[in-house]
């Protein structure tokens, strides 16, 4: 494929076995490979990424006897509340983007009944939210039994159309109020009960701010109320629940099993699902020791604790959940059986305001614009399709790889020419710097979470809604389903949507994946771009993105395959490479190579990468909190959110970073949770981003973790320059030859071909 030839030539001794020529991709690495460690997959990420080793399979059995709920983590996936706290300005960004994420979830949340009491359906409910809790006080009443309901798409409700030229309010960042906490009655007094049921104090006051004043209470009628805190899992819960209850307690109790469907939709949230297959949840409610566990769904969905949806075409007539197999009577062949799903409200209710959104925007826009002069002086055939394309419609869906961000670029700026309020939001700060680039306009380019909290951009309307007229979303890919019902809410009619990204990458870290649903479901025009990636780097990737892991030329060292033999090699090689060879032979600084590894664990992974690289490139005490003046970091302001910066250093206030030129203060307090060393990355933050030269590290107990997405992701991070240290021997080819399977169970699809749209 390529030769290390140089990179290597000065280093010492045991270097010498990457010069010469490399292997190609495909048969490189050798010796033993290391089993398994608890090396994490980048497959299936929490939103931030803090706890993915700790995420079981759905089937896995553990109704033993509970370890020491001591041991549960309680401190490794923040609540969104807790991104910022203080009034600090420099953390005024992340502050109002989770400000904004409240604001706007409430008018999405306004759909659904308050539990405090019954509400009359349709009273302040519409659509399919409605039918759903019609369907469960009826099951409640026993007038009905549960399995007769099921979801159909609401058609898309009409909104407001966009004035002519509305004013704009600025909106500057609004600092987010204080995290939710109880009372010092309420914490002392679930302290109390966990006490008593051998859990640490330390839960008692994320139990009284999740539960509220009468925690103590619920949790001594309800111990399974302990699952929904961050780091609880169903040994701890049914370990504190044997001790409140006593002999009363057993596996099939309904508090239990009600609790344990709820945790298993949340785990899958983290995996990306919106929703889950009934018959999945039975069975792993079965593994969990639940002896009747169709009986437990019901249940739940009685309580309210999940919804229930037909995944079909609207207007059949839904299956039995066992899967009947009635026969059609005019053609004789059996039917094929209904596919029902469980999911929890709060997606259920964004995928519902999302295709609801997405319909409304393809109805009310101007339809047939002609933007053909505009198109005629494009720079490429596939930006002036993409121009012509939005002028004729107001959703767009927009595909091709790192070169096709010049076609989003050459459209904001032909619209811009037309005189429309035209903008591109990007994941990263990176990705934003790169469009401004590339439009060469800095304001025509924000972040995402920027354009949404109000930070960045031209700001609202008097009716709230984003005073763009066309809206080009980069890395649409890494859009989760809550924030793209966000975006959505705050376009107004005749607004133009185009979604823009490279769908062989990985998805986004929240649940979801509106990007390949809006594909899937043929919902707006789809414009594939032409312009092919350059360079050896760009026609590797695109090998891996149809299954072909290629070797190419690289006569400037584009791209070097280092081979080690076990976990040891491939940190002392990633090491050299970043800290000498790289710098030497490539002209890369260190500063500007960034490492990507498939965990955060095992003995290759980002914590055991990031130590070493500490201790060549910065080494010290680590006095702030572990972190030293110029350490590379990674700070996590929310769930799913990765900003890398440097570390610049630490007082009273918390700890200062540079982000991208940016000053970011994080208190004292968030230091832990928050931010990380970041010479390493896994694929999954570094996502949106790109660096000069990427260091790609493949140790033996990485296979498992390997995708065709997940390689495609990582290699296509590097700009100039990509070293693969590779050790998972065949298991890379295999991992790319793979077809992608479908991951992630939504109902966005389903929804998007059930909306009435005008074509």
């Amino acid at each position: 494929m390529a030769e290390v030839a140089e990179a290597n030539a000065d280093a010492d001794a045991d270097a010498e076995s990457t010069a010469g020529d490399a292997p190609a991709l495909s048969g490189a690495g050798t010796g033993e490979t290391p089993a398994p460690s608890e090396a994490e997959a980048d497959g299936t990420p929490a939103p931030s990424e803090a706890h993915p080793e700790e995420t079981p399979a759905l089937s896995e059995a553990g109704t033993g006897d509970a370890p020491a709920l001591s041991e549960a983590r309680t401190d490794e996936t923040p609540a969104p509340s807790e991104a910022g706290t203080g009034e600090t300005p420099a953390l005024s960004e992340a502050e109002a983007e989770l400000a904004a994420q409240r604001e706007l979830r409430e008018r999405i949340e306004q759909r659904k009944a308050g539990k405090e009491g019954p509400i009359d359906a349709g009273a302040k409910l519409s659509g399919t939210a409605a039918d759903l809790l019609a369907a469960v006080r009826a099951v409640e009443s026993g007038a009905k039994p549960a399995t007769a309901f099921f979801d159909s798409p609401a058609p898309a409700p009409a909104r407001r159309a966009a004035p002519d030229a509305p004013p704009v309010r600025d909106r500057a960042p609004e600092p987010a109020p204080a995290p939710r906490t109880g009372s010092p009655e309420a914490v002392t007094a679930a302290a109390s009960v966990l006490s008593a049921g051998g859990a640490p104090a330390a839960l008692a006051e994320p139990a009284a701010a999740l539960l509220g004043d009468r925690a103590a209470e619920v949790l001594r009628e309800d111990p399974w109320q302990l699952l929904a805190l961050p780091g609880v899992g169903p040994e701890q819960a049914d370990g504190f629940a044997r001790k409140v209850l006593g002999a009363g307690c057993g596996p099939d109790d309904e508090r239990r099993t009600a609790a344990l469907t709820g945790w298993l939709l949340e785990r899958a949230a983290l995996q990306g699902h919106t929703a889950l297959d009934a018959d999945q949840v039975r069975t792993a409610l079965a593994g969990r020791g639940v002896s009747d566990a169709d009986a437990a769904v019901q249940h739940a969905i009685a309580e309210g604790v999940v919804l229930v949806f037909q995944d079909g075409p609207e207007g059949e007539e839904p299956a039995e959940e066992a899967g009947g197999t009635a026969g059609d009577e005019a053609s004789g062949e059996p039917a094929e059986p209904v596919r029902v799903l469980l999911g929890l409200d709060r997606y259920a209710l964004a995928e519902e305001s999302l295709a609801d959104g997405l319909a409304r925007l393809v109805n009310a826009c101007e339809k047939d614009a002609d933007w053909s002069q505009a198109a005629s002086s494009a720079p490429s055939p596939s930006a002036a399709e993409l121009i012509r394309a939005a002028g004729a419609h107001g959703l767009v869906a927009h595909t091709g790889g790192e070169a096709a961000r010049a076609e989003a670029a050459a459209l904001i700026a032909a619209a811009r020419g037309l005189g429309l309020r035209a903008l591109g939001a990007a994941h990263s700060v990176d990705g934003r710097q790169r469009l401004a680039a590339r439009t060469g306009a800095p304001d025509a380019a924000v972040t995402l979470s920027g354009l949404l909290s109000g930070a960045e951009g031209p700001g609202r309307d008097e009716e709230g809604a984003l005073a763009v007229d066309l809206l080009v979303v980069l890395d649409a890919p890494q859009l989760d389903v809550e924030t793209g019902a966000m975006l959505v809410e705050s376009l107004a009619d005749g607004a133009r949507l185009v979604l823009s990204g490279d769908p062989g990458v990985l998805g986004s870290a929240g649940a979801g994946q509106v990007f390949a649903d809006v594909l899937a479901a043929r919902a707006c025009p789809r414009i594939v771009s032409r312009t092919p990636d350059a360079g050896p780097i760009g026609e590797l990737v695109s090998g891996i993105g149809v299954g072909e892991l290629n070797q190419v030329e690289a006569p400037g060292k584009e791209v070097v395959i280092v081979p080690v033999r076990d976990a040891g090699e491939a940190v002392h090689r990633t090491v050299q490479l970043v800290a000498d060879s790289v710098p030497r032979a490539i002209g890369v600084p260190s500063g500007d190579t960034q490492v990507i590894t498939v965990g955060h664990g095992g003995s290759a992974g980002t914590r055991a990468l990031n130590e070493a690289l500490k201790q060549r490139l910065n080494p010290g005490p680590g006095r702030f909190g572990g972190f030293d003046p110029g350490d590379r970091v990674a700070h996590v302001p929310a769930p799913g959110r990765t900003v890398p910066g440097v570390v610049v250093s630490a007082d009273a206030d918390g700890l200062h970073l540079d982000c991208a030129g940016t000053p970011v203060v994080v208190p004292q307090e968030r230091v832990a949770a928050s931010v990380r060393h970041a010479w390493a990355l896994s694929a999954h933050q570094a996502a949106g981003m790109r660096w000069p030269a990427v260091v790609v590290v493949l140790p033996g107990d990485a296979a498992r973790g390997l995708s065709r997405a997940w390689v495609y992701t990582a290699f296509g991070r590097g700009e100039r320059h990509l070293s693969v240290v590779h050790g998972v021997d065949q298991a890379l080819p295999r991992a790319v030859a793979e077809a992608p399977a479908q991951e992630r169970t939504t109902r966005l699809r389903t929804l998007l071909e059930g909306s009435p749209q005008e074509r």
